[in-house]
């Protein structure tokens, strides 16, 4: 459980009251008004949220603190990782984006469901751990915010042509390699004065002289000087094919040995030190293989005669039958709205994640084989979904061809969106009031 609040970092750690509630007069018999960590526009962050945050990072990193950097080092961190997450749900709802309250509901259930438990039971462990169930709330609804926020940017900035899709399965032909990546970020603003650069010239430099000199490991390093939001967990960026690898580094890396540490190179976000960790071989079959599912699923529709209110009302009802004991498959050709499932017990038949799209795919692709959803909404309505099986199955051309266009994407969209917030928060006011780093910027 220690580890669900951690992955959500900054999920039950960061939530906040609103400025409103931060400004009020002081409560009768002198208390003071709760100390404010940073002030990002509009909003605040206090001085107890990035003590929250700080503490669930000691606590993911609990036997292993001598691999965090300084208090004051790591309170930074953290507390730049709260701006950007107030920046991109502030930008989120100035365009539009909403999250109603059923689709926050849905997202803690299914925390609840992976992790075991009942929505009780979730929101009493959160309160041991020092969590009130509305922050946690608050934080899911953020982060869900960011993901449509990311969502609608990726649909109008990131494109993938024809001709970077036919390399991508030409290099596939023959199988290939993958590589297990970890970097360190030294960032730069967009239009870094000479100074600053020479600035952060002589940063990289000097962390590539620590680990040459083998004084501190890569993850380490990452930890402590990395500017990139992936730092506190060492810098890992996981496994890559070279498609998924920019091109300017692409063949800098097909030529390094595992554990082996790059120069400093200059990108788009600043100065750059690649590790690869270490590189696996993929055979030509493994790489035109696709996970694919099979599922049923019971569907109460919401429509001009049907409100939310109500489609989720029944979808309950039915959900407490089946946790009574009622057969799925009978239920389905009873109560399901799906006029093209119905009548088939709910069966899907065999389908890939993105097939229904990626809210119902995300449901599917949680749960293991013979397990039931909670109730969950996506545009048709309300769901129940109990996957029956899973396997994996050779990829025709065209989702071969799709599956390349999704991971070009996904790499492009890493770039695009790194860049946005960099601008954003160049951008934005920010007075930072921790540490030696407080000073007020804005864009």
């Amino acid at each position: 459980m220690k580890n669900l609040i951690a992955c959500c970092v900054l999920a039950a750690a960061l939530a906040t009251p609103s400025i409103q509630a931060q400004t009020a007069p002081p409560a009768v018999g002198g208390q003071q008004i709760e100390g404010i960590a940073a002030i990002v526009d509009e909003d605040v962050i206090l001085r107890s949220e990035l003590d929250r945050a700080v503490a669930n990072i000691l606590t993911q990193y609990a036997g292993r603190e001598g691999q965090l950097p300084p208090r004051e080092v790591l309170e930074r961190q953290v507390l730049e990782r709260l701006v950007l997450v107030k920046l991109q749900v502030a930008r989120a709802e100035g365009t539009g984006v909403r999250v109603s309250n059923q689709e926050t509901d849905g997202a803690i259930a299914n925390i609840a469901q992976q992790n075991g438990m009942s929505i009780d039971q979730l929101s009493r462990q959160l309160a041991a751990d020092g969590t009130s169930f509305e922050e946690f709330r608050r934080s899911i609804r953020d982060e869900l915010m960011i993901q449509k926020l990311r969502q609608r940017y990726a649909q109008s900035r990131v494109s993938v042509s024809d001709a970077e899709i036919d390399a991508a399965m030409e290099a596939q032909q023959a199988g290939g390699v993958q590589y297990h990546l970890a970097h360190i970020l030294v960032g730069l603003p967009e239009g870094a004065t000479p100074e600053q650069i020479t600035i952060a010239q002589d940063k990289i430099d000097g962390i590539k002289s620590l680990l040459d000199r083998g004084e501190m490991d890569f993850a380490a390093a990452a930890v402590r000087y990395s500017d990139s939001p992936n730092a506190l967990e060492g810098g890992d960026l996981g496994w890559r094919s070279l498609d998924e690898i920019p091109a300017a580094f692409a063949e800098l890396i097909r030529n390094m040995q595992a554990g082996e540490v790059s120069q400093p190179l200059r990108g788009p976000s600043g100065f750059q030190l690649l590790q690869m960790v270490e590189s696996r071989d993929v055979d030509a079959e493994a790489a035109q293989t696709v996970t694919q599912y099979r599922a049923r699923h019971i569907l109460i529709r919401i429509d001009q005669n049907t409100s939310d209110a109500e489609a989720k009302g029944k979808i309950d009802t039915l959900a407490a039958r089946l946790a009574g004991g009622a057969d799925f498959a009978e239920l389905a050709r009873q109560e399901s709205q799906d006029l093209s499932s119905g009548s088939s017990g709910g069966d899907l038949g065999w389908f890939m994640a993105d097939a229904y799209g990626l809210d119902f795919g995300g449901q599917v692709m949680r749960l293991g084989d013979g397990e039931v959803s909670a109730p969950f909404k996506t545009a048709t309505g309300w769901h129940i979904v109990e996957r029956t099986g899973s396997r994996q199955t050779n990829l025709t051309d065209q989702n071969r061809r799709n599956q390349i266009a999704e991971i070009i994407g996904r790499r492009k969209l890493e770039d695009e969106w790194n860049r946005f917030l960099r601008e954003m928060r160049g951008e934005a006011y920010v007075d930072l009031r921790v540490g030696p780093q407080a000073a007020s910027s804005d864009g």
